[in-house]
């Protein structure tokens, strides 16, 4: 039989794999706070389902609580944590950032986190780590609408921030290389046309994302996540990424536009609604029309963005079978 592994990399090549793959992620709220219990969650989610990519989800939180910041779960529909402290107030803030290791207490128990998974998760199940860029991660810690006020006045200050941060990902993600991950799923939210204009998103955060992505290089599985509507696609011919994924059914380009425009490997075609929504007609529906806009080729079935923890197993089940 086809490994998980093997189906990706055929996928990956361009090739006509036995089946189209199937990846699905979620977050696991309150579990995402204790790295056993976020391995034990993951490793459950995949044993039900059995996709073709193990994302690990954890709250974006652990990226930047080592500088202060504070969330708490209050039930969004996502699993998404919300933030209730910032540690960003004015703009000589940012000089005050310090480099984190990968060994001070949150990204270090990430790393258990992954240890864990990969222990008990088939080396032929390809696994990648959620890794949220750095101008995602100053949001988490100014709030947006500081962020973009900051970066717009004071846009030096928010430069050195960035570039604590930037060295702080390189080597968080230099450290996740080492349990032996197969790629990262690098989350970028500030490419979209109601947030910065192209020219500055090329400015003030492509800098950083290609000096992050250099502790990426070599691994065969990573996954460029363009989060919004009105994203800048054309951003992926700056970046090297084997897999792009984005919300193309809310946004420019189609499953089959992009198809034309990018060589990598194409992940999406169900919409987030529709597996918390519909009924499962409607999910097989969806994927059936997605495979065909593709042919299946360079395709990954996944959604826009993390599955809702409001999904139902039926639909998700529903999205599994739709690829057999």
């Amino acid at each position: 039989m086809t490994t998980h592994r093997e189906r990706i990399q055929a996928c990956l090549k361009g090739e006509k794999p036995d089946r189209t793959p199937i990846a699905l992620w979620r977050h696991f709220p309150v579990d995402d706070q204790n790295p056993e219990l976020l391995a034990a969650s993951t490793l459950h989610f995949q044993n039900t389902y059995d996709f073709d990519i193990v994302k690990v989800t954890p709250a974006s939180s652990f990226a930047v609580k080592g500088w202060g910041v504070e969330d708490q779960w209050m039930g969004d529909s996502e699993g998404s944590r919300r933030y209730t402290k910032r540690v960003i107030n004015e703009p000589g803030d940012w000089e005050k950032l310090a480099v984190l290791d990968p060994t001070s207490p949150h990204l270090s128990g990430q790393l258990a986190c992954l240890r864990l998974i990969r222990q008990d998760l088939s080396p032929e199940t390809p696994l990648i780590q959620t890794i949220f860029n750095p101008l995602s991660q100053a949001k988490n810690l100014a709030g947006n609408d500081l962020l973009l006020t900051h970066l717009h006045e004071h846009p030096e200050a928010v430069m050195k921030g960035l570039e604590t941060i930037a060295k702080t990902t390189s080597k968080f993600i230099e450290a996740v290389r080492d349990v032996g991950v197969d790629g990262i799923f690098y989350a970028v939210q500030h490419a979209q046309g109601s947030l910065l204009a192209l020219d500055e998103y090329k400015t003030l955060g492509l800098p950083f994302d290609q000096r992050v992505l250099e502790a990426a290089k070599g691994l065969w599985c990573n996954m460029l996540h363009l989060h919004g509507r009105d994203i800048y696609f054309s951003l992926l011919r700056l970046y090297n990424f084997q897999i792009v994924n984005w919300h193309d059914r809310e946004t420019f380009p189609s499953l089959a536009e992009a198809l034309s425009l990018y060589k990598g490997a194409l992940c999406g075609g169900l919409r987030q609604d529709t597996l918390v929504l519909e009924e499962q007609a409607k999910v097989k529906e969806e994927a059936a029309d997605a495979i065909q806009q593709t042919k299946g080729q360079r395709f990954i079935l996944g959604t826009g963005c993390v599955v809702p923890i409001t999904a139902s197993h039926g639909n998700l089940v529903a999205a599994r079978r739709s690829v057999e």
